[in-house]
């Protein structure tokens, strides 16, 4: 490093060099943690695959730009201090330093925008679907129909967590699996199929966020939003109500249950088979009773809670 002493070249390698290494540990944990809440998780769909390559892309450059830019920053804190440099430099403006930052920051952002706006397409491209399902949201519960097949439930928060939620009840949430991220119906999705989500609300805004899935947009009362998926993988994932809706808006957790076509197909006709008898499924969890005025708030799960009948969207899927 010219103009720099020993010991101040050794200062900014001791400076820069946790910088890199802690870059580099970050990135490498996040691509093998199965748990990295403090990153985005790759999840389980092409379309989280690269939604999570562009993050990471994105994280990178920053990295390089910071590196850049903290390290004239040092250089010249340390190569232009007053005591080798008592009178500074008088000059300024200079048209090919102007350029030069101009155009790479340009380039930069070409290079970020053509493999974001490749994604962004495919996530609104819903075409040639395999099976629609309908989510309505509601205070605070959530509303699933299979179209065309005759299939529809509600999915609320599961009874053991919306007891032990309320004021007074004695239970431990540490001992409730799952506490507030379970429900008592999940959304079961056959694996490998194109699934086409018609987003809308009965009552306020909320909004439909399951990180592995990479989905998330907002259900609005009165429009249809339009979303896609396709799992790969057979499990269990879930997923939050993301907008402030009212009371109860941390209590509608979203559940999604993968399984392999197989399996998704027999669930489904059993399904079929319950709504035709006019019989809730043997698997079905009973709703939550009601909580007392004096708790942290009503089950959403409570009589009083269910809506009287379902607002129809404004236009068929």
């Amino acid at each position: 490093m010219p103009n720099l002493s020993p010991a101040a070249a050794r200062a900014l390698r001791r400076l820069i060099a946790p910088v890199l290494a802690g870059s580099c540990c970050a990135a490498r944990a996040a691509d093998t943690m199965d748990n990295a809440y403090w990153n985005m998780p790759k999840g389980v769909t092409q379309i989280s695959h690269e939604v999570w390559w562009l993050h990471m892309f994105a994280f990178w450059i920053c990295v390089v730009i910071g590196i850049g830019v903290f390290g004239v920053m040092f250089y010249s804190l340390f190569a232009h201090r007053r005591s080798r440099h008592p009178v500074p430099a008088q000059f300024h403006e200079n048209t090919t330093v102007e350029i030069v930052w101009t155009i790479i920051p340009f380039l930069i952002l070409i290079v970020m925008a053509v493999p974001a706006a490749g994604t962004l397409i495919k996530m609104y491209d819903t075409r040639d679907s395999d099976l629609t399902v309908r989510i309505t949201g509601y205070q605070w519960k959530w509303q699933y129909e299979y179209v065309g097949q005759g299939v529809s439930f509600f999915s609320t928060l599961k009874a053991d967590a919306n007891a032990a939620r309320q004021l007074g009840s004695g239970i431990d949430p540490a001992t409730v699996p799952n506490y507030l991220h379970d429900v008592d119906r999940p959304l079961v999705l056959p694996v490998g199929k194109k699934v086409r989500f018609l987003l809308t609300s009965n009552d306020v805004i909320h909004g439909w966020w399951v990180p592995d899935l990479a989905i998330k947009k907002d259900a609005i009362p009165g429009y249809i939003n339009e979303m896609w998926t396709k799992i790969d993988e057979p499990g269990t994932y879930r997923g939050q109500c993301t907008v402030l809706c009212g009371r109860d808006h941390g209590f509608m957790p979203i559940v999604v249950k993968a399984l392999p076509e197989a399996e998704f197909e027999q669930w489904l006709a059993q399904e079929k088979s319950a709504a035709a008898a006019g019989t809730p499924p043997a698997a079905e969890t009973p709703p939550a009773p009601a909580a007392a005025p004096s708790s942290s708030g009503s089950a959403p799960g409570a009589a009083a809670d269910q809506p009287a009948a379902v607002d129809q969207p404004s236009h068929d899927p």
